[in-house]
């Protein structure tokens, strides 16, 4: 996948900025999924009617039969020019753009929830009397896309290839741009990790209202699926997302996992969109999140919040809106509800020692009085792509089990990593043991600690696990005049070597 992407990438190279290469080549992926699927269910058809020409008849006169019905014309046999096509005279393209650009056109008509998902580029754009992208160029993407080797039907790909390329595109191009991707993904194992500790149960309602590309919503699904093999009831899965393009590739995700996902577009913050009869917002079984880190907050727009987040959860905080995206959080989560969420350490720490002065300390404050932080994880660090900060993700839990009532998990997972270009990875042995860790919640040296509301208020309320559990090895210390004794002896060795090799080199 990543060869294909390279190359693929490497074929409009100057012809779009690098950060632009994803938006071009995930639809063109998309259709390529689409037109390969399309291709295996006909040949499933012809199994059983007898033969391809009779499975592609059958097919035109019932599209139910398909997940996705393709016309000709965006079948890529034919835009890859293998096989022929009659246009019409007055719709024959003039090159391959307005090919694409018409064949993506045609399967939103086709399929009308594709509409703003594959049509999303116009592949023939001009401005000021120029394409956006050569023909040519594009020509040689779909020359790479076509190789036989990159075949993305049913049986071809692991179920997450998409995720995997988004993440793959913003990895290579987008970071370097100088653009915040990471406001919209979170790195594949980080995904996991929260997956694997929220468990989600088969039917359980799950949401995430920052889902950018819908990975942490699939992950739970895949979670699921693994836990409870036997299972044929899905999760509910919903999700918001503000970003067009962002809201593209989470349409495209769940298409490609075969998941229902309902999704909608807006501010979460400003708009939540996903709410009961009455107006207020939904609760859920579960809520996973990684909205963006330490995002400005202005108290006054929320002073009067209609859907009373703030005012009752520990007040309106100041400055960073890490505290009012938990508080956000809360209200989407029932009376069983948990929830992971991926913040920035600082809103850990910020305000701890401020002796009741600080709005964000205060936040936190109330959330642990009333026993709704089940836990932290720390990350390492330079994991996720917009920043090497290590992050940490922030466990609620409304009904926590007995054994954990009154107290808080911290679980240190900082030196968990091995190093990757251009980022660090959490290794996939990993993932479930820190799970296992944290759901145990029994302390682990140098690892994880699990403290009291008492000891966190003797911190105040200082929630960052590196504030609890040491982690290193024990330096070895040893006398200042020990040390000074070995460096004389081993100087004494080196004048002794040099007038050895001083009479060896004379008669030279």
């Amino acid at each position: 996948m990543e060869q294909m992407l390279w190359d693929a990438a490497c074929s409009i190279r100057g012809e779009k900025d690098a950060a632009k290469f994803k938006d071009y080549l995930l639809p063109l992926l998309f259709l390529k999924r689409l037109s390969d699927v399309f291709d295996d269910e006909i040949d499933r058809l012809a199994e059983e009617y007898g033969d391809r020409e009779t499975a592609l008849e059958i097919a035109e006169g019932d599209h139910s039969l398909l997940r996705f019905y393709l016309p000709a014309e965006a079948r890529w046999g034919v835009i890859s020019g293998r096989e022929a096509f009659d246009w019409p005279a007055k719709d024959k393209p003039r090159d391959i753009g307005e090919h694409l650009t018409k064949g993506v056109r045609a399967v939103v008509k086709q399929n009308p929830s594709l509409s703003g998902v594959i049509d999303v580029v116009d592949f023939a754009a001009e401005r000021n009397g120029e394409r956006d992208i050569n023909p040519a160029k594009l020509r040689g993407v779909v020359e790479t896309f076509s190789d036989p080797r990159y075949r993305l039907g049913l049986a071809d790909v692991q179920p997450d290839f998409l995720g995997r390329a988004y993440e793959y595109l913003l990895r290579k191009f987008a970071e370097g741009s100088g653009q915040s991707a990471g406001e919209f993904f979170t790195p594949t194992e980080v995904g996991f990790l929260m997956a694997y500790i929220m468990r989600p149960k088969p039917g359980e309602d799950c949401h995430d209202y920052a889902c950018g590309s819908a990975g942490l919503l699939v992950k739970l699904q895949l979670v699921a699926r693994e836990l409870d093999p036997t299972s044929k009831v899905p999760l509910k899965l919903t999700g918001q997302e503000l970003q067009a393009e962002s809201y593209a590739v989470a349409k495209m995700n769940g298409i490609i996992h075969d998941m229902q996902i309902e999704l909608a577009r807006g501010d979460t913050m400003i708009n939540p969109k996903f709410r009961t009869p009455d107006g207020k917002i939904k609760t859920h079984d579960v809520v996973v999140a990684n909205p963006m880190w330490n995002q400005p907050f202005a108290p006054d727009v929320f002073a009067n919040d209609p859907f009373d987040r703030f005012r009752t959860t520990g007040g309106i905080t100041t400055g960073k809106g890490d505290w009012a995206w938990l508080q956000h959080t809360l209200s989407c989560l029932n009376d069983k509800g948990r929830a992971a969420v991926v913040l920035d350490t600082g809103a850990m720490t910020r305000g701890s020692g401020s002796k009741n002065d600080d709005k964000e300390r205060n936040i936190r404050k109330w959330f642990v009085d009333r026993d709704l932080v089940d836990g932290i994880v720390l990350l390492p660090e330079n994991l996720f792509y917009n920043t090497t900060a290590a992050g940490v993700i922030v466990v609620l839990n409304k009904r926590k089990p007995a054994s954990r009532k009154g107290r808080i998990v911290l679980l240190n997972a900082s030196l968990h990593f091995r190093k990757g270009k251009p980022k660090n990875y959490l290794p996939d042995e990993d993932i479930r043991t820190l799970a296992a860790t944290f759901l145990k919640g029994e302390p682990v040296e140098g690892e994880l600690a699990n403290i009291t509301r008492e000891q966190a208020e003797e911190a105040d309320y200082n929630l960052s696990p590196s504030r609890w559990v040491a982690q290193g090895a024990a330096a070895d210390h040893r006398p200042i005049r020990s040390i000074v004794a070995d460096v004389l002896a081993l100087d004494e060795q080196a004048r002794a070597i040099d007038q050895t090799l001083a009479r060896l080199l004379a008669p030279l």
